[in-house]
């Protein structure tokens, strides 16, 4: 199962390479709650930023998933 899971992460990695690679344009992110006025970063930052967001919800999302042995 590891296995499983360290292929499914290089093949996650490598797609944001790529969509990093090819998305050097510069967007704007507009987030209305949080940020008063846009912000203006090339795609390949916004998208390492959100993957980076993404990998640390998974990972406290999974916290205090594992049973205890009796």
């Amino acid at each position: 199962m590891n296995i499983v899971k360290m292929a499914f992460g290089v093949v996650i990695v490598a797609l944001l390479v790529m969509t990093s690679l090819n998305n050097s344009g510069k967007v704007d992110f507009n987030f209305q709650p949080l940020m008063a006025r846009a912000v203006n970063q090339p795609a390949a930052l916004m998208y390492f930023g959100f993957f980076g967001i993404g990998l640390i919800t998974g990972a406290v999302l999974s916290l205090g998933n594992k049973k205890q042995k009796s």
